[in-house]
């Protein structure tokens, strides 16, 4: 049998037996995972160590994996919207609305300029919560319990916004084909304004507490660095490729939602560390913070939520309880029987942690064909075993964290 084809632990052996042989020292064989807590989720790294110091290591998952592509072949349009809420659910709206606009795209529907602001502000807030929970818990991989205690409560702020929009916050299966299920209530306007007022100088402490703190400094600056040129043959996006020098943002280089309407800045890194990481993370939760005043600002006048598109979008329930046709447009729509024209299409958006696409094909029944979804984390997890090569183990979890490898998004 070829040693590639042995478990690792198998092929670790017979290094470990030459190794000993060579020098006298001893080498072990360390199991990280899959039900670890610093693992950051369910998966496998066996790590061949030399004491503390990573000499090989191996990856593994598909612990959870759910076969969503799978699942969503034999699902109407409307009911895979759920699926996508559990692959980075850390920002799942972000999710929810690249879907709806893959659809979009798909059936040719132009969806009004306010709800594509609503859209636009309701992404950047689950960018904010994703950069929240990335940076505030690699604070608490570095020791700094602290920071992460602190600022997790406007988590919920924005939590508490999500249950105003769509009655969800969480797994938050928001919006529809053409737009929002319903117009945004003005409590939902009310705490965004609380929000915009009271996070950003909680934002600015928690930065305060890390970005010059010297142990923080110590465990991050120039671990885990990765060169432009390798980050981008790895197909890395997001914020860990901007940490290496690229600016390349979804946002900018192929505008959707009416992105080109804002000016906003791409913060960039220069070595790709652990550190950079960190830095563009806090820096592009200022950007989102000014693009949803920019949108507030902009807002187009008038309470146009969706697109008129009746055979996509579901009749009022007031309706569909007093109206024969309403409650036939209602059974077409969630049964999945309005055709869909035969097409093959790729639509991304930036997600939080990077490109996130939908390559969708239709033959024209109810449900897709081929449903792809372009999961970042999937593709720079790939990453991670050279990334850690020569490091200590305590750097392979920062490194992890900093990367923000999300279970869910890695093993759709």
């Amino acid at each position: 049998m070829s040693e590639l084809l042995l478990p690792p632990e198998h092929r670790y052996a017979k290094i470990i037996k030459e190794r000993h042989n060579e020098d006298g020292s001893e080498l072990s064989v360390l199991n990280l995972g899959p039900t670890h807590p610093a693992t950051h989720g369910i998966f496998q790294n066996i790590l061949l160590m030399d004491g503390e110091r990573i000499l090989e290591a191996e990856p593994t998952i598909g612990y959870i994996h759910r076969a969503f592509e799978k699942i969503a072949e034999n699902r109407p349009f409307y009911q895979i919207t759920p699926l996508t809420d559990r692959m980075n659910y850390c920002s799942s709206p972000i999710n929810n609305m690249g879907w709806w606009m893959t659809l979009e795209k798909l059936l040719g529907i132009e969806v009004p300029k306010r709800a594509q602001y609503l859209r636009v502000i309701v992404m950047e807030l689950a960018r904010i919560t994703d950069h929240i929970i990335c940076n505030s818990i690699l604070g608490v991989d570095t020791g700094a319990y602290t920071g992460f205690l602190y600022v997790f409560q406007f988590r919920e702020k924005i939590y508490e916004i999500y249950e105003e929009i769509c009655g969800a916050r969480l797994t938050t299966n928001m919006g529809r084909i053409g737009g929002f299920e319903r117009d945004w209530s003005p409590e939902a306007f009310r705490k965004l304004d609380k929000f915009l007022e009271e996070f950003p100088p909680a934002w600015k402490e928690f930065e305060n507490l890390f970005e010059r703190n010297r142990i923080f400094l110590d465990r991050t600056v120039n671990v885990g660095g990765i060169t432009a040129e390798k980050a981008m043959a790895y197909g890395f996006t997001g914020p860990n490729l901007r940490a290496a020098g690229v600016d390349y943002d979804v946002r900018v280089a192929h505008p959707y939602s009416s992105y080109e309407d804002f000016d906003f800045i791409v913060p960039v890194g220069k070595s790709g560390d652990t550190y950079d990481r960190f830095c563009v993370r806090n820096a592009e939760v200022w950007e989102s913070l000014s693009i949803i005043r920019q949108a507030l600002e902009k807002m187009p006048a008038g309470n146009e939520y969706h697109a008129e598109v009746p055979d996509y979008y579901l009749p009022p329930k007031e309706d569909v309880y007093n109206s024969m046709e309403s409650l036939i447009y209602h059974f077409k729509i969630v049964m999945g029987e309005v055709p869909v024209p035969v097409s093959e299409i790729y639509h991304a958006v930036e997600g939080g942690n990077g490109e996130l696409g939908f390559y969708l094909s239709t033959d024209g029944s109810r449900t897709p064909y081929r449903l792809h979804f372009r999961r970042p984390c999937f593709i720079y997890y790939q990453a991670f075993p050279e990334m850690i090569k020569g490091a200590l183990l305590s750097d392979a979890i920062i490194i992890l964290s900093s990367l923000n490898v999300i279970a869910g998004e890695l093993d759709a």
